[in-house]
């Protein structure tokens, strides 16, 4: 019989990225990029307890399963995951305090913008740790697609050319706003139930997840936005991917060690046995 390995599977790039410990950086990335967009800032800050420190820990483990399940999870378990998020934020509005509007918070462009800079933080982060070439890449966001339909969404960017071409659309409505401060702040210095080992990772990962933000976003946070930082995170992220590969795998739901089995397997070259020849 055939495993249901959901929207990608073992022969997917997707899952040789996600199964990446690096890829904690490309995570954070894409948190900052979304704080940027004032109108999914003011949503998520209005809404989410991820801003609440005795609650955030508990919110960003559910947004980490939730992950794991789209990734990794049998086609069922991805709907499951996907329905209820759906639900919830067609239950939800924000309230912009520059116009005075009342909006969704599932308005298309807004889960573009979530989904998009997700993908593409992901994406940069495996290219400059050296987990995938620019084909590897081109592949990726190909596969990407199917994450963006099970949120609702019709169509996103499949290309780096158009991951490009999007981003640079949305960059004249991106700023820096108040609640983005204070939610960056969260990152560098978290209070809440999580670990101490959490509490003492989170801060330096946000910090090499900022310099890998492009130029125009780092300069959005008040950031110089120069060339060598763009070589300094790249080999940073290097060496990271380096060392974390030699490290045991850290504990994971059964699906994801799974995925590594599966994923070990299909990428290890078969060694083909070759008879010796007895010369008397």
């Amino acid at each position: 019989m055939t495993q249901d390995h959901g929207l990608f599977g073992p022969d997917s790039v997707t899952w040789r990225v996600h199964l990446e410990p690096v890829m904690w950086v490309g995570g954070f990335r894409a948190l900052l990029l979304q704080s940027l967009h004032p109108r999914v800032m003011r949503g998520t800050y209005q809404n989410s307890a991820l801003f609440d420190p005795k609650k955030a820990w508990s919110r960003f483990q559910r947004t980490v399963e939730y992950v794991g399940v789209r990734t990794f999870g049998a086609t069922a378990d991805v709907e499951r995951v996907a329905g209820r998020v759906r639900r919830l934020h067609a239950s939800l509005t924000g309230f912009d305090p520059d116009t005075g509007d009342t909006f969704r918070l599932d308005h298309p462009s807004h889960l573009l913008w979530v989904h998009a800079t997700e993908i593409d933080s992901y994406a940069q982060i495996a290219r400059r740790s050296g987990l995938l070439d620019d084909d590897g890449v081109e592949r990726y966001l190909r596969e990407s697609v199917r994450a963006a339909r099970v949120i609702g969404l019709d169509d996103a960017p499949s290309s780096r050319a158009e991951m490009r071409e999007y981003i640079e659309s949305v960059r004249p409505e991106l700023a820096m706003t108040d609640e983005a401060r204070k939610a960056v702040g969260n990152l560098f210095a978290p209070r809440s139930e999580a670990p101490t080992q959490v509490q003492v990772a989170v801060p330096l990962i946000a910090t090499l997840s900022l310099t890998t933000l492009p130029r125009w976003a780092r300069r959005l946070y008040g950031l110089p936005g120069v060339p060598p930082t763009d070589l300094g995170a790249t080999a940073t992220l290097r060496a990271l991917r380096t060392t974390t590969r030699m490290l045991p795998d850290i504990p994971a739901p059964p699906n994801i060690q799974e995925a590594r089995r599966l994923v070990r397997e299909a990428t290890t070259p078969t060694r083909r046995w070759t008879p010796r020849l007895l010369i008397s």
